[in-house]
């Protein structure tokens, strides 16, 4: 009952009974043709499957095996498929390694090579479920959109989670894209409010003369068009959260008017003369060099101080150690869920690019690149051209050992597990260790899987 389940794809009924009997060690399902195997996919959910490219009615080419691979990585693109092909049929079989296939076993098999390419199948078959897994837990918590091995951002997200019950006032500072309001959304869902609204309004993407009204609302006839009395972006918040992005942005009138609310937690709307009381709490952020804005007279000093309570800055993609290629494979991931584009994988060179580009933009700017590669992509492989990054040219790199010993390996095992995807397998291949070493020094540097 608790053997793992192989869907073997096969027309030819003697073969079908020797793979039975040499996967004694698995629980195997039957399937001679497509409508079948869709059949069996659907009603057990197998980990691996192995699939006879000469299907009927095709059995003489490759056209229906190829075709049913595409539908069972469709249909479950965790699938690892072991394609089966003719000594004669090479070029089929690296045509389906195209399509997204685990492996190819060429005819006649021998079974203890295939028992070990299945072991070895579902050996990374379970290591993705457990990282699917991992990742859902992930998504129940309100810090789900920071996806980050960076020791610095990681403490950033322990203090977000401490800040987030009280009742302080937070200062978010970073550049554009760097996931300014994904804070400030988990800041409200980890704190008491999070049954009220979060409201966030743009500072710089209103016009400085309708920006007042957005804010604090109008009174019916305040000014010419106010037709009817309409409440403000701070007092719909009442109860919840108020995020203020591109705080840098607000003219110094307006930032007066904000200084007393602050102050006196009441508003008054636009040609209004009645105070009204708000209960909310305030999160700003921006991109600007606050401390600079205020010495040139731009921005409030008391306005700075008091929206100042807690500030935290949120360092850039470019200084965030192995999250370009980390946060890469999460948004290929779910872009290639939407575009149906199963098995479309990063080249070496593709990584590289993606390790060696400053990102200007941040996180924001990597997101639109990989979505536009993942659909403008016409092979398996995901290239640099396709990201559209120049070719990082080779650089040596020298170790010191016994002088940053312990840097040198915590920088080299976050790059390897951010190319391998989490993978612990590939991650320990690619460094040269086995896997009891690399999770003994992931343990002594603190890096979780």
């Amino acid at each position: 009952m608790n053997k793992r389940k192989v869907l073997v794809v096969e027309d030819d009924q003697g073969l079908q009974q020797q793979l039975r009997w040499a996967l004694d060690d698995f629980d195997v399902l039957l399937a001679p043709e497509r409508e079948a195997a869709l059949t069996q996919m659907k009603r057990h959910r197998p980990g691996v499957v192995t699939l006879d490219l000469g299907l009927p009615p095709d059995a003489s080419g490759a056209a229906e095996g190829l075709a049913t691979l595409q539908q069972i990585l469709a249909f479950a693109p965790e699938t690892r498929v072991i394609v089966v092909s003719g000594s004669q049929e090479r070029a089929h079989a690296l045509k389906a390694i195209g399509y997204g296939a685990y492996d190819f076993q060429e005819k006649p098999m021998d079974a203890q090579l295939l028992t070990l390419t299945i072991e070895r199948a579902f050996r990374l078959y379970d290591l993705q479920e457990e990282n699917r897994r991992m990742l859902q837990i992930q998504a129940d918590s309100p810090l789900a959109g920071f996806i980050t091995r960076d020791a610095q951002l990681l403490r950033l997200c322990r203090s977000v989670e401490k800040v987030a019950p009280s009742s302080a006032t937070v200062m978010l500072l970073g550049d554009s894209g760097s996931g300014k309001e994904l804070l400030a959304r988990a800041l409200h869902r980890m704190s008491g409010r999070q049954d009220h609204r979060f409201m966030a309004i743009n500072c710089a993407s209103i016009p400085e003369q309708l920006l007042e009204s957005e804010l604090f609302g109008h009174e019916k006839g305040a000014f010419t068009g106010a037709a009817q009395q309409t409440l403000g972006k701070i007092e719909l918040a009442s109860g919840g959260t108020f995020f203020l992005d591109e705080i840098g942005d607000m003219a110094l009138p307006l930032q007066a008017k904000l200084l007393r609310f602050l102050q006196e937690r009441v508003i008054e709307r636009v040609g209004g003369r009645t105070e009204i009381p708000v209960d909310v709490r305030v999160i700003c952020a921006t991109h600007h060099d606050l401390p600079a804005l205020v010495a040139d007279g731009r921005f409030r000093r008391d306005l700075f101080y008091r929206l100042s309570e807690i500030v935290f800055t949120i360092p850039p993609l470019r200084e965030r150690s192995g999250d370009a290629v980390l946060l890469a494979h999460h948004f290929k991931h779910r872009f290639c869920a939407a575009e149906g584009r199963a098995g479309l994988v990063f080249s070496d060179g593709a990584l590289s690019a993606i390790e060696h580009h400053a990102w200007p933009g941040n996180v924001r700017e990597l997101e639109n690149c990989i979505k536009r590669a993942v659909i403008l992509c016409e092979g398996p492989q995901l290239t640099p051209a396709d990201l559209g990054l120049p070719e990082p040219a080779p650089q040596e790199s020298t170790i010191d050992l016994r002088t940053v010993r312990d840097a040198a390996e915590y920088q080299v095992m976050v790059t390897a597990l951010a190319r391998a995807d989490g993978n612990i397998v590939k991650a320990a291949e690619l460094l040269g260790i086995s896997r009891p070493t690399l999770y003994d020094l992931m343990n002594h540097h603190g890096i979780r899987r």
